[in-house]
């Protein structure tokens, strides 16, 4: 099977590791009510953050809808921009924002920029060997790691782990980077926010997905790397990020997520096409209602991400709603 390309009929099984959601996963949020007539095909190409839950989702939405047809392809959400232009999909899942360019190369198209759902939160995880005795970094300090143009305010690269205090024999152990391919979201999101806007290091080994970080940085005693919360493994610690050298470290989770609190934190988007004024085909409307439901967003816990708060959804949901109820 092609690497990123996943079909609802062979299924996908959670690479992920159970986490705590905060709210019960949306008690709060509305329940998805199945409605007749929906029927037809739906296609998705994007991120690889959010292959495995975009499977979810349509597994889901296929035990409502039996006969509905779902194909999810995931080789990184710098495609999900073309595909959107080129009309070959339906949705576009990506794990940042557009660009400005790639927002202006739609309108140019079709007169209208694309819609943006907010379907999920990240906190983007930094991730070490389990036996790693190093817990915590500041956010310069990550720079420094990664990226060659130390943008963030870091006097000098870091290149040994003795530098971020290990001891005895890891004083001299060269880390070895792991990162995402520029294609991903993940590697763009980083750049931003971890790197300043800066460049990478040639030292980081790119890998096309997320669980191939995580796998490599598992098999790798001196391996760090960079990957979505839901993609965490028992081979691998998460390190906590410090938001300025004498803050409080803060570890990547539900809770911090939500309150801002951990300074890597994102949305995960699903793009589509919209021409303004008009509703949304069924099929698509329902798709995307499913998701920003607590049915929907209970998928996004169990994966292992972080449900919206109930006010983003009800924002969201306002985008798609149906036009007979106002939901």
């Amino acid at each position: 099977m092609r690497r990123g390309l996943f079909i609802l009929a062979l299924g996908l099984a959670a690479m992920t590791l159970p986490m705590q959601a905060s709210g019960e996963a949306g008690l709060e949020l509305p329940a998805y009510d199945r409605v007749s007539g929906i029927s037809g095909r739906l296609s998705s190409t994007g991120s690889d953050t959010l292959a495995n839950l975009m499977t979810l989702w349509a597994e889901a939405f296929k035990r409502q809808y039996p006969q509905v047809k779902i194909e999810v392809q995931a080789p990184g959400s710098s495609t999900a921009p073309t595909a959107l232009i080129e009309g070959t999909v339906n949705f576009g899942p990506m794990s940042r924002r557009m660009t400005a360019t790639e927002s202006q190369a739609f309108e140019r198209r079709y007169g209208y920029p694309p819609t943006a759902v907010r379907v999920a939160l990240d906190a983007l995880t930094i991730v070490v060997h389990k036996d790693n005795p190093v817990d915590a970094l500041t956010l310069t300090e990550l720079d420094a790691l990664f990226s060659a143009t130390q943008r963030c305010g870091a006097a000098q690269p870091i290149s040994r782990w003795g530098e971020l205090g290990g001891g005895g024999g890891w004083r001299q152990r060269p880390m070895q980077l792991y990162g995402r391919n520029s294609v991903s979201g993940t590697y763009g999101y980083f750049k931003t926010a971890a790197l300043c806007g800066g460049d990478f290091k040639n030292a980081v080994n790119e890998q096309p997905g997320s669980a191939s970080v995580v796998h490599a940085v598992g098999g790798s005693l001196n391996g760090i790397g960079y990957s979505g919360i839901g993609y965490l493994t028992s081979g691998v610690k998460a390190l906590t990020l410090k938001p300025s050298p004498d803050a409080a470290p803060v570890a990547p989770s539900a809770e911090s997520a939500l309150s801002g609190a951990y300074p890597l934190t994102r949305h995960l988007y699903i793009y589509l096409h919209r021409k303004p004024g008009q509703a949304l085909p069924p099929l698509i409307r329902e798709f995307l209602l499913l998701i920003l439901s607590r049915q929907g967003q209970g998928i996004v816990a169990k994966d292992g991400y972080i449900p919206l708060p109930a006010a983003t959804v009800a924002a969201e949901r306002n985008k798609i709603r149906r036009p007979s109820d106002g939901n």
